[in-house]
């Protein structure tokens, strides 16, 4: 398995660290790349992830058999539609967007007959930095990978885009749209809203700045992921809204119980709360760690 080109549409993190992956791997001879920002091109250019800059998406996406749309699931749309006529019908198109329903409805909306090229995919790899100048070939190895194949993609064409990213080092898994933007709304979509809420909720008050100069490894741990790109995340959360409620809503639940508890002076229950959580945590970390050690940042 070896592609003729990659074509690159959007030079961050993630599709800088995905180029520089499959060259590491000998996957791939020739990478061009476009991104809005001709700065950024030029940046992609110097670091040496892709080989040529173009002014277009189209012209990115000129004679690729491999393309790579790696941008904010909100400019998906019109990605799609910039490069459909371009598309070559037998090319594989992957995106990397942490959400999939509204992603999938954009392809169908604009991609047409090349809607069949189209295998969605969401790497659960990361950073809390952005920008090409953070990427890394090594940012996919032993993360898991999802699958939400189309009814139009052929079977072939699955293997083909799992062999790709099982070539770069992940664990690949396939789900539908809807159960993975459910999945993800609890496990990366609510928790990185909960870190932004929280944080605000520390430097809005009088005495924050000063609560924040004594915190330690538990915050730093705790906030880290707040530190994410604002504009994508902006994105996801608006895409994936009606689950993000819909987890919102458990984790009042959740937090009613520990006021509860508090406000009632019951120590038992207290305890009993937190043990719950600590026993699914120390499970979960076992697990994980046992099974690929996947570590979630996005």
């Amino acid at each position: 398995m070896k592609f003729e080109r990659l074509a690159l549409i959007g030079c961050g993190l993630m599709g800088g660290s995905f180029a520089l992956a499959l060259r590491e791997a000998g996957l791939v001879q020739t990478i061009v790349g476009f991104s809005a920002s001709e700065k950024t091109r030029q940046l992609a250019v110097e670091l040496q992830v892709i080989d040529h800059a173009c002014s277009s998406v189209a012209d990115a996406v000129q004679g690729a058999d491999l393309v790579l749309l790696a941008v904010p699931v909100g400019a998906m749309q019109s990605s799609f539609a910039a490069m459909r006529q371009a598309l070559h019908p037998n090319a594989l198109l992957m995106d990397v967007g942490s959400t999939k329903g509204d992603v999938i409805a954009a392809a169908i909306a604009t991609l047409g007959e090349r809607l069949s090229c189209f295998v969605p995919a969401h790497p659960i790899a990361g950073k809390e930095v952005a920008g090409i100048e953070h990427a890394e070939g090594s940012l996919y190895q032993a993360r898991r990978t999802i699958l939400t194949p189309l009814p139009q993609n052929s079977i072939g064409q699955i293997k083909t885009a799992s062999a790709v990213w099982t070539a770069i080092g992940s664990h690949v898994s396939q789900m539908t749209a809807q159960a993975h933007d459910a999945t993800f709304a609890a496990v990366s979509h609510l928790p990185h809203l909960l870190a932004f809420a929280a944080v605000n909720a520390l430097t809005a008050q009088p005495q924050g700045p000063a609560f924040l100069e004594m915190a330690g490894p538990g915050f730093r741990d705790f906030s880290r992921i707040a530190a994410s790109d604002a504009l994508v995340w902006r994105d996801i959360l608006s895409a994936n809204h009606a689950e993000v409620l819909t987890q919102l809503a458990h984790f009042r639940t959740a937090l009613n119980a520990f006021e509860n508890a508090l406000k009632q002076g019951d120590a038992q229950a207290l305890q009993q709360l937190i043990q719950q959580a600590s026993d699914v945590r120390s499970a979960w970390t076992l697990q994980a760690g046992h099974a690929c050690n996947t570590a979630s940042e996005d």
